[in-house]
């Protein structure tokens, strides 16, 4: 029997999921026949569809704490369950450690750490009454694990979040699976605003191992393993999606001359 991913009658919450990266996770899922619910601010600018089947939209702001619980309350009220919850929703804009405000590090880290802090905290209320349980996906990042000059804040809040997927697949265990997807450049929309046009997007890309930056579609397959049956044993764990990582800078700088094997 070959594998393969099913998650028809699974209802699952992706958080930012109608842009970007979160619209990759989306259509992943809606593809692996799950009911898919996302929360933003403001909807999408076109709708988000995959195998026939479109996205459910739910306006949120996930910093905030009523309007979390009203969300979750929403969502239980309307599909009778909720099986998994992607905290997708997070980013922060260029800005120099010096130069930026006390309130625009505390509003990073508002949005990149507290916020899928208080919506994980709702999803685990829910899931824990269910007989089967669930599970949570952080989508994290490299920043988190590496100098992130620009965005400092961001950096330290996604280096929070790996901290607590560890933490709460202990506290929220064995009902509930907690993980995080360290994830490296990814392509989108608003890349332009970190890399610049397509010749920059594309020499950052050829600095990956891959040779290529992920698109959103590579997030959303891991995203759909790990909230699987295929990863029913997974929990506690960081996926790294990078391409392989950042090849070192020495290897740029040395003069060596090496005879380079296929």
């Amino acid at each position: 029997m070959a594998l393969e991913i099913d998650l028809s009658g699974r209802v699952v919450l992706v958080t930012g999921g109608v842009r970007g990266v979160g619209a990759g996770v989306s259509r992943a899922l809606l593809a692996a026949g799950a009911t898919v619910l996302a929360c933003a601010r403001r909807p999408a600018d076109q709708p988000v569809t995959a195998g026939g089947r479109t996205l459910d939209y739910l306006p949120c702001d996930v910093r905030d704490a009523d309007a979390v619980r009203e969300l979750i309350e929403t969502v239980r009220t309307r599909y009778g369950r909720l099986d998994h919850l992607v905290n997708n929703a997070g980013g922060a804009p260029f800005a120099l450690a010096a130069a930026a405000s006390p309130n625009f590090h505390a509003k990073i880290v508002e949005l990149n750490l507290l916020a899928p802090l208080l919506v994980s905290q709702a999803a685990n209320a829910v899931m824990q009454q269910q007989a089967d349980g669930g599970s949570i996906v952080m989508i994290s990042s490299v920043s988190g694990h590496r100098a992130s000059p620009g965005t400092a804040a961001y950096g330290a809040a996604k280096a929070g979040v790996d901290s607590l997927t560890t933490s709460l697949a202990v506290e929220w265990a064995p009902r509930v699976r907690v993980n995080s997807l360290i994830v490296g450049p990814v392509e989108t929309e608003r890349s332009h605003l970190h890399f610049g046009d397509q010749a920059g997007i594309d020499a950052v890309g050829r600095t990956i191992p891959l040779a290529r930056m992920a698109g959103p579609e590579d997030v959303g397959g891991c995203v759909a393993f790990l909230v699987s049956p295929l990863a029913a044993y997974v929990s506690g764990a960081a996926l790294l999606v990078h391409g392989g990582g950042e090849r070192p800078a020495f290897l740029a700088a040395a003069t060596a001359d090496h005879e380079r094997t296929p």
